[in-house]
């Protein structure tokens, strides 16, 4: 397989012949507004451009995933720039109305038993914070591809760390794992995404898996950067587990 960030949560995979997009933001650096009662309100999102053009990143997409409806993972200009007759999977039937309801021809609610031209594809949960926070984040889910010529792929989502992401590493014992590690807060609330210490859940549960570390300096409420991660995991001795890619940077395996 061939995982190559994009920008933030947006990920091109491809897996066993096929080749996925995964939470497409595809503005233009500057676009949107920031996200209220959170850091730098002085910036506008995305806070940095796309390391590659629009055309390039939905070149020959099979499949695109949408984890949930949050801007950072489903904007205007991706609903603008892909086909409309394009494989399109989402978590649940409120999100396929939407996403049909923007011109979307070929929307598939995941589920636990999804088989895509012969990939299983394995709808796992999160939880977008942890307390009072959830009331508002809303629903989100994770994917779990797995193929007998690949390695198993899960990508967590905007998730914390929880019982049932570890259940996932538990039953599904992934190879490859993707975590979006920006540790994105508001300004009350606490984390909504997962922190270096998740991350370092993450490397205890498959200590045998490579983590890729993405969903990082973004949009404007992140709180982890990149270095900081760095640092942290090489302090923890986990540097050869924990890959932090920069926008555009791709891995094979």
């Amino acid at each position: 397989m061939d995982i190559q960030l994009i920008r933030n949560a947006t990920i091109i995979i491809e897996y066993a012949g096929k080749k996925f997009l995964i939470d497409p933001m595809l503005a233009e650096k500057g676009t949107y507004p920031p996200f209220p009662n959170s850091p730098r309100q002085d910036q506008n999102n995305p806070l940095i451009d796309l390391p590659t053009s629009i055309d390039k990143i939905i070149s020959n997409i099979d499949a695109v995933i949408v984890t949930h409806l949050h801007l950072d993972h489903w904007d205007e200009a991706a609903k603008r720039a892909l086909p409309k007759n394009i494989k399109l999977f989402t978590q649940n039937e409120e999100d396929a109305i939407e996403i049909r309801n923007a011109g979307f021809e070929n929307v598939e609610v995941l589920h636990e038993d999804t088989v895509f031209e012969g990939i299983q594809l394995i709808k796992t949960k999160g939880e977008h914070g942890r307390g009072e926070i959830l009331k508002h984040a809303g629903l989100v889910c994770g994917i779990v591809l797995k193929h007998p010529k690949e390695k198993t792929l899960y990508v967590a989502g905007d998730t914390v760390w929880y019982d049932a992401v570890q259940e996932v590493m538990d039953s599904q014992k992934p190879e490859i794992v993707v975590v979006n590690a920006g540790d994105n807060q508001f300004l009350q609330g606490g984390s909504l995404v997962m922190g270096k210490d998740d991350v370092c859940e993450v490397v205890k549960a498959v200590p045998e898996a490579k983590i890729i570390a993405v969903h990082m300096e973004a949009v404007n409420h992140w709180t982890l950067s990149r270095e900081e991660l760095r640092y942290f995991i090489n302090e923890k001795g986990i540097s050869s587990n924990v890959l932090v890619p920069c926008d555009g940077e791709s891995y094979t395996f």
